[in-house]
């Protein structure tokens, strides 16, 4: 297949990096086009960007000039890693002139007729698509990816579902990464726990409720449950931990449970697509993982690790998610749905 030219908004950011980082080799995306921010354009992305990543940047990347982030020279399919305090109005222009924008972004994850996917969890939701251009008078699209916890909170649920979910709470611990950089400052970060991270708790509480939920008449009917979050970052570099207390309508055995995680496969996996986990959510049996430094990066990033399992004196179980902050919950997630949107033919 012929290589499909993509570009890259915010690109000079963490998750634009990253990015640029799953890309480089990748079987059917190249990327073309770089866009930034004004103090960016027009330099080589080797001078414009302070790379801080472990793979090595493309050479072609790292000399490729970076533009404005203004709709025009970039190629029909874009991805988004452009911070929330710009990206609406970017990101809705880019639309407007008939681009696809694949979204790490906030700004339009609960707007009703764009997408919120985790593709192996509710492919179906891209059908919302067919309903943009009467509803926000775009040309082109977005499709966005939910917060980097919410993506390993969901996957480990989504396989739960048969069983009736009820209720959850979750706490999360996450990694220092997924505050960008320089992110958190070192005086306030080492050695303590910070038990605050802004909207990260209503984010997590809405849309795990509509990705888990049902598709029809042209609208997402949110999942019935409850959910309750609190969001703490604690000092490691990449991963995001959960952990997560789950009441079922149905009493399954801990021996179901793990089964229903061990064998959940999505579209993704149907189709073979280049991004997509073999084995998307793993139980782990050792009664002390995941662990992140351990288990973030299982398979590329993209599988989310779960451990843990054991029954709640107040839910029914309780046990521990973890996946990787910056691929799996945010810049790989995105390449994965644009695959999903390659795959179906809506590119």
């Amino acid at each position: 297949m012929p290589s499909i030219e993509v570009g890259i908004l915010g690109a000079t950011g963490m998750v634009g990096q990253q990015f640029i980082a799953l890309l480089a080799d990748h079987p059917w995306f190249k990327v073309t086009y770089l866009g930034a921010s004004e103090r960016s354009a027009g330099k080589a992305f080797k001078d414009a960007a302070a790379w801080r990543l472990p793979n090595r940047l493309p050479d072609d990347v790292a000399n490729r000039v970076v533009e404005a982030a203004t709709p025009g020279t970039a190629p029909k399919l874009v991805f988004s890693g452009l911070d929330s305090s710009v990206a609406g109005e970017i990101e809705a222009e880019f639309a407007k002139a008939g681009h696809i924008v694949v979204s790490n972004s906030r700004n339009y994850r609960m707007v009703d007729t764009v997408p919120l996917l985790i593709p192996e969890v509710n492919a179906d939701h891209l059908q919302l698509l067919d309903l943009q251009g009467d509803a926000l008078g775009w040309k082109g699209r977005i499709i966005t990816n939910p917060n980097c916890s919410t993506v390993a909170i969901t996957m480990a649920l989504a396989p739960l579902r048969q069983f009736g979910i009820e209720k959850t709470m979750v706490t999360t611990l996450q990694a220092i990464s997924g505050a960008g950089y320089p992110g958190v400052p070192s005086w306030d970060i080492l050695g303590n726990v910070i038990p605050f991270i802004s909207g990260e708790e209503e984010k997590i509480e809405t849309e795990t409720r509509k990705i888990l939920g049902t598709l029809g008449n042209g609208k997402v009917q949110d999942h019935p449950m409850r959910v309750s979050a609190t969001a703490t970052r604690v000092l490691v570099r990449d991963g995001h931990s959960c952990s997560i207390s789950v009441a079922l309508e149905q009493k399954p055995t801990p021996e179901a449970v793990i089964d229903a995680w061990r064998s959940f496969r999505g579209r993704p996996q149907a189709l073979d697509l280049p991004t997509a986990p073999k084995q998307p959510v793993a139980y782990l049996d050792e009664p002390n993982r995941p662990q992140p430094t351990l288990d973030a990066g299982r398979e590329g990033g993209m599988a989310v690790s779960v451990g843990r399992l054991r029954r709640c004196s107040l839910f029914d179980y309780k046990f521990m998610a973890l996946g990787h902050n910056t691929i799996r919950g945010a810049a790989g997630v995105a390449i994965l749905n644009a695959e999903l949107l390659q795959a179906e033919g809506r590119l």
